[in-house]
């Protein structure tokens, strides 16, 4: 088959499709009618953070799958995509480490003011008194919004520093779900009002949806404990930047984001964001899950959906 990769993958993974027979293009500067035009001529297509719009799908004529290098599919009009009976299929689970390590990273660095300690030192300021006042996360609870195959991680790595884990409870779950929340020792609480009364940490673990967009609004906030912690490296459309800058100041929040609204489209672009560039907010590059270790598993699994697809079987397919 003929495959457009319009992100960065593998070195390796491209070699293995081409040893498979599949003709591929590779080009990760792809975008808007650049791209509509490269679909044209192409059955698969391989995207991790680039938009596919429906301008795209439609111009795609010859287009019949495209594959989500990791999990979410927001950027993807699935819609489009299933009216032109293309099918849309994820790679979910795969960067779930890499998240969480990215999560337990933060945890430490909001406690330990890490990044205000090595800003200080390159300065060339000595302030000790000030950074020794770091709590510890040992007993503190941590409230995890989203109990999927990262929310499970950010649990288990949780609970090996000795913290508490609360969850929502879900009267959906299967009895396998509630088993593994078991084993992991999650409590599970009956509201959201309570979880963020409870939490010393709150970490978002949910996909952009119209039920979560916003969700971190006044109310939300209102309802943290003052000098509590706040994590996103979901989706930036989850919280109401304003909202959030109100309650750094009014509640004394401690907030680490490594997901934003409006991100630049490319990783080089200039990025100028109130709520990122805030003294008081730990801001990564939407790193969670580029690490080495994940973007293989990833690109595993994208072989795999392709590997299924030629069998005439659709894999964790979303529409």
């Amino acid at each position: 088959m003929k495959i457009l990769i319009a992100d960065s993958f593998p070195e390796t993974h491209q070699q293995k499709l081409i040893d498979a027979g599949h003709q591929i293009t590779v080009d990760a500067s792809l975008q808007d009618d650049a791209l509509k035009d490269a679909l044209t001529d192409h059955e698969i297509l391989i995207v991790r953070s680039t938009a596919v719009t429906e301008a795209m799908l439609k111009a795609g004529d010859n287009l019949r799958l495209v594959i989500r290098a990791g999990a979410g599919t927001n950027t993807i009009d699935k819609e489009t995509a299933a009216g032109c009976n293309i099918r849309v299929c994820n790679v979910p689970g795969a960067n779930a480490i890499a998240v969480a390590e990215l999560v337990i990273g933060m945890m430490i660095s909001l406690d330990r003011f890490i990044p205000d300690n090595v800003n200080d030192l390159n300065n060339g300021i000595w302030n000790k008194k000030k950074y020794s006042a770091g709590r510890g996360l040992h007993g503190q609870s941590v409230g995890i919004l989203g109990l999927g195959a990262i929310g499970f991680a950010v649990a288990e790595r949780a609970r090996a520093f000795g913290m508490r884990v609360f969850a929502l409870k879900k009267a959906s779950r299967s009895a396998a779900a509630e088993q593994q929340i078991a084993s992991a020792q999650i409590e599970q609480l009956e509201s959201l009002d309570e979880l963020l009364k409870r939490a010393d940490i709150v970490t978002l673990h949910l996909p952009a949806t119209n039920q979560t967009t916003g969700m971190v609004n006044d109310e939300f906030l209102g309802k943290m404990r003052n000098g509590a912690m706040l994590i996103n490296t979901s989706r930036g459309e989850l919280v109401d930047d304003a909202a959030l800058l109100r309650a750094i100041d009014n509640k004394s929040l401690r907030v680490a984001l490594d997901v934003y609204n409006n991100e630049p489209g490319a990783s080089d672009n200039r990025f100028d964001s109130e709520i990122a560039n805030h003294p008081a907010v730990c801001s990564t590059h939407h790193i969670g899950a580029s690490t080495t270790q994940a973007q293989v598993a990833v690109s595993d699994g994208v072989l795999e959906v392709i590997a299924a697809f030629q069998q005439g079987e659709l894999k964790n397919c979303v529409n």
